[in-house]
């Protein structure tokens, strides 16, 4: 695994809360949520399948978005939520927007699928320290910062990734993109 060593906390809400329910829904099925993760990196192990290192990496980081998945679907129910994979399209709106594959960025280079998913970790690793700082129910928080510690150590795996596989352009010091598939022109 690619999880922290950190003890899991216990994933248990204290009770029925319709805002921490609506946050953990988005975690689990909304724009920037684990679900999106799932999928780009079940699409970008098969992209980047030249690179048997970076693939193994994805399907193991994919592994752990999946437990992330679970806790988050898991936590929205014991909120009060149906734990599909939807995001309330507002504040207090009835209505929610089910995840769709359009959320994802599908990339062929190794440099941009490396580059988008430090980006993407980064994003998701924000957006559940945020949330920690305004939900109240200490457990739900304490899942949030321990996820949050995970999207660290893929950031550093994906980091090293990056650093071992894209050299540097020497002329524009911008990262030379492999051709995918590799071989091809």
């Amino acid at each position: 695994m690619v999880q922290s060593t950190l003890p899991w906390p216990p994933v248990q809400a204290a009770g029925n809360n319709p805002c921490c329910a609506a946050a953990m829904l988005d975690n689990a099925g909304g724009q920037i949520s684990e679900m999106s993760a799932i999928g780009f990196y079940c699409f970008h192990s098969l992209a980047a399948s030249a690179w048997q290192e970076v693939t193994d990496a994805f399907r193991q980081i994919c592994r752990d978005e999946m437990r992330h998945l679970e806790i988050f679907s898991t936590l929205a129910m014991q909120l009060g939520a149906e734990p599909r994979l939807w995001s309330p399209c507002g504040s207090l709106s009835s209505r929610c927007r089910y995840w769709t594959p359009a959320y994802l960025t599908y990339h062929t280079g190794l440099d941009s699928i490396l580059a988008a998913a430090m980006d993407e970790e980064e994003r998701s690793r924000q957006k559940y320290l945020m949330q920690a700082a305004w939900i109240q129910d200490e457990n739900v928080c304490d899942n949030l910062r321990r996820i949050a510690e995970d999207e660290i150590l893929h950031l550093q795996i994906l980091k090293g990734l990056y650093e071992k596989y894209v050299p540097p352009d020497e002329t524009a010091g911008k990262p030379v993109s492999p051709v995918f598939p590799p071989g091809a022109s």
